[in-house]
């Protein structure tokens, strides 16, 4: 779109450089640059290119270079409405021209894959259901989870149901691992040891269908970790999703989770921080409680504190930014502050101090059930007592 031929070869680099980012996204099916130069210096109509090329989504933008910088804007269509779906745009500087092509590139395809995600949720899954009300399910579902940690209860109930419909609905058996991990880690489970042999049953279950799925992959090995499952081979399985999908924001994030229960704390933070790179639009509250909870196993309290009170600003109903909040206060000596943070994780759950054996390193474990103990006025004790 940029019209400016004496800019024509750089444009040209830049959307070639798109389209291979793009075609990593293994679920998605993305026209070849030969086909889509086709379009150039034409008044394109989008559905009309749908139509002739056979797709559901069209990007579009255009490059500018100015004074040793270039901008780059690009807009996601749905060809089939003509609807926007996503835009943004991008600065940079010239200095280094192919650098600044690779993250316009990576930038570009790891905003629009959870744009198409929010579109088409459940078209992202390899084994995709063929019962439109276990679909349906599935999308009310995780529109829940994302929504509240409160609404996970309920999220769980229709990922089962939808479950009960299609068994081999590998997304909807992740997911439903997902929550069951969710409900022990927040303390609202009713049976805890029903729901963590029932949700590593739905991952392994999920595992058997997930063919070269990254999503289903990563959210499997998460649940399974939570669940006791090595943590070596987890992450491994998680390397693997993005072997697969190395734009995938979500599967960094949860490398990021693995490396933090591992006891890898810097590791933890930078896979995160890519993740948050790659996703920027995204909801930030697990990504802030795995990066303050890194900084507090490193006792970096003054660091940790902060970004656990945006995770608990972002959802108030989390409990584990009090729970990281209340062992910073209490090993920085502001007692007042801890008592506090209690005090306001008991509106939510009246458990304070639960099974933290997920931390597989012993000394990070004590330290945060020591900073909760000293929190609740009480002496301290190891992590194997708990």
């Amino acid at each position: 779109m940029s019209g400016d031929q004496e800019q024509e070869y750089f444009a040209d680099g830049m959307v070639e450089e798109i389209i291979t980012a793009l075609s990593r996204i293994r679920w998605l099916f993305v026209i070849a640059r030969n086909s889509s130069f086709t379009y150039k210096g034409q008044a394109v109509d989008v559905k009309q290119v749908g139509r002739e090329l056979g797709v559901r989504y069209v990007l579009e933008g255009s490059v500018r270079k100015a004074g040793g910088r270039v901008r780059i804007t690009a807009q996601l269509i749905d060809a089939t409405t003509g609807a926007h779906l996503w835009a943004d745009r991008f600065d940079g500087s010239l200095q280094d021209v192919f650098e600044l092509q690779d993250q316009v590139a990576v930038s570009v395809a790891g905003v629009i894959e959870p744009a198409l995600q929010t579109a088409e949720t459940a078209r992202s899954a390899r084994c995709p259901t063929t019962d439109l009300t276990a679909d349906d399910l599935y999308l009310r579902a995780y529109a829940m989870y994302l929504s509240s940690s409160r609404q996970i209860p309920e999220a769980l109930r229709l990922m089962e149901q939808a479950i009960a419909r299609d068994p081999r609905y590998g997304s909807a058996l992740a997911w439903a691992a997902v929550c069951c991990h969710r409900l022990l880690m927040d303390d609202r489970s009713e049976d805890r040891e029903a729901d963590r042999l029932k949700g590593a049953d739905f991952a392994r279950r999920a595992l058997e269908v997930a063919g070269d799925d990254p999503a289903i992959l990563a959210n499997a090995a998460l649940a399974l970790a939570y669940f006791g499952e090595d943590i070596g081979a987890m992450m491994a399985l998680v390397d693997r999703a993005l072997a697969l999908n190395p734009n995938y924001a979500r599967g960094w994030l949860l490398s990021g989770v693995l490396r933090y229960w591992a006891g890898q704390s810097d590791i933890a933070i930078e896979h995160v921080e890519a993740s948050l790179r790659l996703s920027p639009r995204a909801r930030v509250g697990t990504s802030l409680v795995v990066i303050g909870g890194a900084h507090l196993r490193a006792r970096r309290f003054d660091e940790a504190v902060p970004k656990l009170l945006l995770a608990n600003q972002q959802d108030p109903s989390y409990p584990g930014p009090y729970r990281g909040r209340a062992a910073c206060f209490a090993h920085m000596g502001r007692l007042d502050d801890a008592r506090e943070m209690i005090r306001r994780l008991r509106t939510i759950t009246p458990g304070v101090i639960l099974d933290a054996s997920f931390l597989r390193n012993a000394e990070h474990c004590e330290l945060l059930l020591s900073g909760l103990r000293l929190a609740m006025g009480e002496g301290t004790r190891t992590c194997s007592a708990i």
